[in-house]
Order: structure tokens, then sequence, then C-alpha cells
């Protein structure tokens, strides 16, 4: 939609033609059910069609205008999905994988032929096109999927799209269509992540009532507390334990129990993770996969 030809220049993802990666390995901090005993399988790309403020991943997203990541080839983005499979992780959880759609598809299709079966997870900000997702639905088992407001204001603040809600909306309506039941037993469904972001309360109780008409049985909600600036930008106060009180409340109130919410006095875990290291994230959180380092430092 951006209308360039990425093989003589870049998106407005800040991408070439060739896919990018910036880390893969296994990551114990996803949601339940898609993290298994070992971790999910994660594979993040480099590159992002929004570029929100508040990014953690802001060096890799194209946010600060860094491409931090290594080229590779599909065939060997396949074979990093089956050194994951071989590695023990419980689902392939490809991370904002959208603007690299074609190639993608082409290295499950191969990774599929040399046996590979896991679960696959699609992880994204949401910011994508009904016709996207439909070339890679087939191969998804379970979305991950952000709604991150449903307020312009909220949206143009953070985000730096203020018609946000414009896009996620449609996105949000297909996988129901697609996907009308989620069952994390069988890896088969939808997750849908919300975060709480600092002083705009309203925009997520806002949000809790549409989830609730529109969603609520056919999605889980993970509702999200980590907001964390980046490093170097201004204090944002905390959520207060009286704020996340009331929206245990009303979630309670509306009848949203499918799902997962965190509690930020138990998590004083700092999320901004460094991709310039082998191991971006805690250690007690994440291990790289071998056949990505060998590709990083060949």
């Amino acid at each position: 939609m951006c209308g360039v030809d990425r093989y003589s220049s870049e998106g407005v993802c800040r991408q070439s033609a060739s896919v990018r990666i910036a880390w893969s390995g296994l990551h114990r901090g996803e949601e339940p059910p898609v993290t298994g005993e070992k971790g999910s399988g994660m594979i993040f790309f480099t590159g992002c069609p929004l570029h929100c403020q508040f990014c953690q991943n802001r060096q890799i997203s194209g946010s600060d205008g860094l491409n931090y990541g290594i080229d590779v080839t599909e065939e060997e983005l396949a074979s990093l999905m089956l050194s994951l499979q071989s590695s023990g992780a419980a689902t392939l959880n490809l991370v904002t994988g959208t603007h690299f759609i074609p190639s993608i598809i082409k290295a499950l299709q191969m990774a599929k032929s040399r046996g590979f079966s896991l679960p696959v997870v699609w992880n994204s900000s949401g910011y994508e096109r009904r016709e996207a997702l439909s070339l890679i639905d087939p191969y998804i088992d379970i979305y991950l999927l952000d709604c991150k407001t449903l307020s312009p204001a909220t949206a143009g603040r953070f985000c730096g799209r203020s018609g946000y809600a414009d896009v996620i909306i449609p996105v949000m309506d297909a996988v129901k269509e697609w996907h009308p039941r989620t069952d994390m037993e069988k890896m088969k469904g939808t997750i849908l992540r919300h975060l709480v972001f600092p002083g705009e309360l309203e925009s997520t109780y806002s949000f809790l009532r549409f989830f609730a008409r529109n969603y609520k049985d056919s999605f889980f909600l993970s509702l999200m507390t980590q907001f964390v600036p980046p490093l170097g930008e201004r204090y944002f106060p905390p959520l207060t334990e009286e704020e996340y009180d009331s929206l245990v409340d009303m979630m309670d109130e509306l009848g949203i129990d499918d799902g997962f919410i965190q509690d930020p006095s138990e998590d004083d875990i700092l999320w901004i993770p460094d991709f310039t290291r082998d191991v971006p994230f805690p250690a007690s959180f994440a291990d790289a996969d071998p056949y990505f380092l060998s590709l990083k430092h060949r």
C-alpha cells in the first residue's frame, strides 16, 4: 500500500525485498498456552508498518531509524524453523512478519516438506490488511494480535497513526470469521493483546466494553500492564493499584473471564530488549537458537 518497489528502495516498514531477522530462540515470557515448558520458538523480523513512540523493540522496528538484524534466504528461514522445532519449542512464533508474508509462506512450505509440524503463531501489531492476512492464514494456528487502542487521540499520541482503529477492527473481524472459537488445548484461535497506556485509562475502559460486545465469546484477552518508556524518554507514571483493581473489576462486570492479565506488582522485569546481544532478554526468559547464532556470526 505504500507503493514502493522494495527491490530498489525501502517501504514504510524500512525494509528491502530481503528477509531480515533480528533474533531467534526460545522465549518463556509469552502467554502460557503458546510458551509451553521450554518456550515459544520466536523469530523476530526486522521492520514494522507502525513506528510507535513507546516501542520496546525500537532497535529493530524502525522507530529510531535503526535496522538491526541479519538478511537470510527463504531456505535459511525454513532451516531456522526446523531448528526451533528440534530445540523443543512449543510453538513457532512469528513476530511482526507482515511485510515479509510472501517469503514466510515459501519458508513454511519448505519447512513442512522437511518435517516441520509445530503450531504456528502470528504475532503482530494488527496494523495489516485482510488481503495480506488471507494469504498467510492457511498456515496459522494461533493469532496473537495487538489491539493497542480504539481511540484516535490515543493512537495518534502513542502510535503515530490516528486511524489505527480503522485498520485493526476489520482485521479482528476477519480473524473472528476465520477462527470463530479459541481452544488453546487444541492450539487454535486468537489471543488479543491490549496494552494499558499511562494516563489513558478511559481508552482502556472503552476497549474493554467494545471487546465484551464483539469478541469475548471468540477471543482470549491478554491485558498487558508492562508499559515501559524506552530509555531516555520522559517519565510516565506507573499504573496504580487502584487503577489496576478498577480494570479487574470492569472485566468481571463485563464477563471477560477467558484470558490473562498482568499484575504489575509481581513484575519487576525490565522488558526492553537489547538486540545487539546474542540473547536480548533476561537469561531466565530466553535462549538463542544455535542455528540463528551460526547465521549471525558467519
